[in-house]
């Protein structure tokens, strides 16, 4: 990694959390424990931190980005991007929105822009592409070319048989980046 890389590239792993070598990672960006980070996969921290929480799955080629859009004067603030936990990116979505709750699932090739507010159950349909501002409430289910709505009867279940399989298989296919964050005391670990 070249010294001009490490110095604009700020990403602290917490214990337990699996980010394999390969996976693409700039900016200050927080992982969280249980959270997968496979190889490919970008996290991109340009306008703003990231932080990502608990037991997330992020896939190959699966991008959450902190972006300024083009032509847009540098923001008073700094915009953070918060990823709850639980959630599940898959292989080449793209996840731009500020705000991400917990549960929920974007298939592959969904695109969700930074006007929207992912609430907590929701599942973004392959190649479904939210770009208008808006606020998805919970347990919304969005399908179909035209990006139909439904609301689910059940909320998803988070996917722990999931993570727990991967955290076993994937350290055996690919190098892992080494946790720099020491658990607090008063989790006792994990």
């Amino acid at each position: 990694m070249s010294s001009f890389v490490s110095r604009r590239t700020n990403v602290k792993i917490a214990v337990g959390a699996l980010v394999c070598e390969e996976s693409i990672l700039k900016g200050d960006i927080t992982i969280g424990p249980k959270t997968i980070i496979h190889p490919r996969a970008s996290i991109i921290a340009e306008a703003g931190p990231i932080i990502i929480g608990e037991g997330n799955i992020i896939e190959e080629m699966a991008t959450i980005a902190n972006r300024l859009p083009p032509d847009t004067p540098e923001p008073a603030t700094i915009p953070v991007q918060i990823i709850g936990s639980y959630n599940v990116f898959e292989t080449d979505c793209t996840c731009e929105a500020f705000k991400v709750g917990d549960n929920n699932i974007l298939e592959s090739k969904a695109h969700v822009s930074r006007e929207i507010e992912l609430t907590n159950g929701c599942i973004i349909g392959a190649s479904c592409s939210l770009t208008e501002p808006d606020i998805i409430p919970e347990n919304t289910i969005i399908y179909g070319n035209d990006c139909q709505r439904r609301e689910m009867h059940d909320k998803p279940y988070p996917p722990i048989s999931q993570i727990e399989f991967l955290l076993k298989i994937l350290p055996s296919y690919h190098h892992i980046r080494k946790a720099n964050v020491k658990p607090n005391k008063n989790e006792g670990g994990i």
